[in-house]
């Protein structure tokens, strides 16, 4: 892991703000006390590398506050966003020795991290761990099958609804609260990452970002705070099925 030159910080589990939606949102007391043990908390810049691919791991970790990206760079130089890492999202893998994406902090991040030896025997001992684990996993397999149509099918203009929809869905579920009718939330990636993420130029995202703007579809203070008076209306313009609807 990158050094941070940062101070470590101790925070308890009980006013943790991811601590209903993280991998530790079904322990017990007791169980909350053995994570309590092994874990650290660490802080990393906008642009810091957290982790290179390839670099061994010998922790796992949660994204407490901020925003990541996981891109996978090719032989000649070419480089690929291929994930997004938002709070209560699960960083590493246990039984995996080396990361296979670089992980690049796309703001200011707090991850609660754990120690991968004695995690690994927490998740043979505490079924509780072990379940929310696998359902977390399975979430972040429906979400790459999303991504997949994302990239693959939708126009700019869906693209740009798509990743805003996301990123509402995941804020009001971490202060629990509905994604319905008037969201408020901070957009914490630039539009240069939302060009580099969804495969479109910067001059497309900006213009994208105007119409929506224009057409009544958000609302934008400065470069970052958005409000969607009308959620609905956000997702119609994601083009997708409304019986459906992307994995938060």
């Amino acid at each position: 892991m990158a050094d941070t030159g940062l101070a470590e910080v101790h925070v308890k589990c009980s006013s943790c703000p991811i601590r209903h939606r993280a991998v530790c949102s079904r322990c017990e007391q007791d169980e909350l006390d053995v994570l309590d043990r092994i874990k650290y908390y660490r802080d990393f810049t906008p642009g810091q590398t957290i982790v290179w691919a390839g670099d061994e791991m010998d922790f796992v970790a949660s994204v407490v506050t901020g925003i990541a990206t996981l891109s996978h760079t090719m032989e000649d130089g070419r480089r690929q966003m291929v994930g997004l890492l938002l709070p209560s999202d699960f960083l590493g893998r246990p039984g995996r020795e080396t990361a296979p994406y670089d992980v690049v902090a796309t703001s200011k991040i707090t991850l609660c991290c754990f120690r991968k030896g004695p995690f690994e025997e927490l998740l043979r001992s505490t079924p509780s761990i072990n379940q929310r684990l696998l359902e977390m996993t399975l979430d972040e397999l429906d979400a790459a099958r999303e991504w997949m149509l994302i990239l693959g099918r939708k126009t700019a203009r869906e693209k740009i609804a798509s990743l805003l929809a996301i990123i509402g869905r995941r804020d009001a579920s971490l202060n629990m609260s509905t994604a319905d009718g008037r969201l408020v939330f901070d957009l914490p990636l630039t539009r240069e990452a939302m060009a580099d993420y969804l495969g479109l130029t910067l001059e497309t995202v900006s213009r994208q970002i105007s119409a929506l703007k224009r057409d009544g579809v958000i609302q934008i203070e400065g470069n970052r705070h958005v409000t969607v008076p009308d959620f609905q209306r956000l997702i119609e313009e994601t083009g997708d099925d409304t019986d459906g609807g992307l994995i938060a």
